[in-house]
């Protein structure tokens, strides 16, 4: 089953992983063509926007190596991190979120356009969406590029799916993630939480995943 598998993940997808295993689809074919396309950016800042699991990290990695740069959680925003960016000509902020720190974030953006930098924010929503008490850094917001990771297609699902899958050295008929795909939600926090939940299962029953695992994991 496990070589059965692995000939399945080179026959039909090989040709679409880019880069660290990346899994190139129609749900993020234009997030990863816009950031391998740098620096012929339109605008020096972009928003890369999806939910959790979409990839956000991934697609910085791969930024990362090709490109350099500095990377910093919203959270964690410092005076320290003001310093230590003006080193570097590309910087990243992962995970906006409502209580991010708007000064720092605010006297970022003004570094990044006076020093013609470029800068990539991920979120879960657009940062336009965003009601942030200073009205300048609403008004700021207005200056990314949005590249959403839509909702995965089959293709993703099942690239997403088996590499779960194969993380946890499981390794499944093709016919059982088929199944799996018709059933489950289109989502990549969906995919995650999923694969965790038979897993578990199949290890508190010492059974292989089969249908009837499938089948409880899903609440049939």
């Amino acid at each position: 089953m496990k070589n059965l598998n692995q000939q399945i993940l080179r026959f039909d997808y090989e040709q679409n992983f880019k880069d660290q295993d990346f899994y190139v689809s129609k749900s993020n074919q234009h997030s990863f063509d816009l950031l391998n396309s740098w620096p012929k950016w339109e605008r020096n800042f972009i928003n890369l926007i999806g939910d959790r699991f979409s990839g956000k990290s991934h697609l910085t990695n791969i930024f990362l190596e090709k490109f350099r740069g500095i990377r910093i959680n919203a959270d964690n925003l410092s005076n320290d991190f003001l310093k230590n960016m003006k080193m570097y000509e590309n910087i990243i902020i992962e995970d906006l979120a409502d209580q991010v720190n708007e000064n720092l974030l605010f006297t970022i953006i003004n570094i990044v356009d006076q020093d013609n930098k470029y800068l990539i924010i991920t979120s879960r929503v657009p940062i336009v969406n965003y009601e942030f008490k200073l009205n300048d850094l609403n008004s700021r917001s207005n200056n990314f590029i949005l590249s959403q990771i839509d909702k995965p297609g089959d293709d993703l699902m099942f690239a997403l799916i088996l590499k779960n899958l194969s993380d946890r050295q499981i390794f499944i008929d093709k016919k059982l993630i088929e199944f799996i795909i018709k059933r489950i939600d289109r989502s990549y926090g969906k995919i995650s939480d999923f694969i965790y939940k038979i897993d578990e299962i199949s290890l508190k029953r010492k059974k292989p995943i089969d249908f009837k695992i499938i089948k409880e994991a899903l609440g049939d």
